[in-house]
């Protein structure tokens, strides 16, 4: 098979690590906490391939920028919502990455006891509503999550994330639709790699500029560079602003770049490794970096601690999912209804 001619058509402009445009903690934050996301992913990928846990497992890798952008432009609030390559959202919600890792074993001490696995990511205190393993299912939950703020009066945001291909979904339009007449406060974000599961943007449309799917429902539209965490936090934050004076929904094509497969059993035959090369490239920790190192906002000794607190994270996630305990029988049996909801269940 050729290799995609989407790759041809995009520009992805690299931001100059002169533009010191945040504060030097805003740029180290975004350096270690995709640092701890990229180094946990290729953990993870080894772990699986040992076969320490089971089921699917789509990796985050090379589009760590923009759920960090997105983290760093939101309000504590505020929610989110995915779908199923979802598990660098909770690390850059705050949460301790040893517990996503316990999730993938399955154990007890996971973000959802072990129950939900690598494809259902769910954490109540920081609003990440779930990774959700059908197809576009998160993108009308996501409009529903944001009527509710809606009709309770505050001004909280939703973030509706979904892939390139989860937007071929027929509930896509009648999201917009409905999220455009009712004006609620959700930005979807097309978390747009090139590809679906092996199918390229410029296979599934004539359409190749995806901000262009929200023009007929009057929807304010754009495109962002993916590979930049700046352009997505300036662009988070722009549609943010707008939804929470009551404007109503954005949609943000985010211009980003998977350099694994779509999951661990991908073989990856639909693009070359030249395509996969061209992007990395343009990495957005190593454009993070650069940006540190060129404006002095840390040493040589400042950056290797950080790595070096990275690793420990690392091996720390790993060694308490494995020493974690596994969920009994009986566990079976809860979480599946509550008698708050459900008075006439016995005790």
């Amino acid at each position: 098979m050729t290799t995609s001619t989407a790759v041809k058509k995009k520009t992805i402009k690299k931001v100059s690590s002169t533009q010191l445009k945040y504060s030097k903690k805003q740029y180290l934050k975004w350096y270690e906490d995709m640092l701890v996301m990229r180094k946990v992913e290729e953990k993870v990928g080894h772990l699986y391939i040992q076969q320490k846990f089971g089921g699917f497992c789509h990796l985050y890798i090379g589009q760590e920028a923009v759920v960090a952008g997105t983290a760093s432009a939101c309000k504590k609030e505020d929610k989110h919502i995915t779908a199923y390559r979802d598990h660098a959202h909770p690390i850059a919600l705050g949460v301790h990455p040893k517990y996503m890792v316990a999730e993938l074993y399955g154990k007890t001490t996971g973000m959802s006891k072990g129950k939900g696995g690598s494809m259902h990511m769910f954490h109540k205190e920081v609003n990440l509503m779930g990774g959700h393993g059908i197809v576009g299912a998160q993108i009308p939950m996501g409009a529903g999550i944001a009527f509710a703020d809606k009709y309770k009066g505050n001004d909280h945001v939703t973030y509706c994330s979904f892939g390139d291909g989860a937007a071929r979904q027929g509930a896509l339009h009648e999201t917009f639709n409905m999220a455009m007449m009712w004006k609620l406060p959700v930005v979807f974000i097309i978390e747009n790699n090139n590809y679906a599961m092996g199918t390229s943007v410029e296979r599934t449309t004539n359409v190749m500029n995806m901000s262009e799917i929200g023009d007929s429902y009057h929807m304010p539209s754009k495109d962002v560079d993916g590979m930049s965490v700046e352009a997505v936090h300036e662009a988070i934050a722009e549609a943010a602003e707008r939804a929470r004076k009551g404007d109503g929904p954005t949609l943000l094509n985010i211009n980003t770049y998977r350099y694994k497969g779509h999951s661990m059993s991908d073989p990856q035959k639909y693009r070359s490794k030249e395509e996969v090369e061209q992007y990395k490239a343009k990495d957005p920790i190593s454009l993070v970096l650069d940006t540190i190192k060129t404006n002095k906002l840390a040493s040589d000794k400042d950056i290797e601690n950080i790595q070096d607190r990275v690793k420990a994270i690392v091996e720390e996630s790993v060694k308490f999912a494995e020493e974690s305990p596994d969920p009994s029988a009986e566990e079976l049996y809860e979480d599946v209804y509550t008698q708050k909801d459900y008075p006439f269940i016995k005790e």
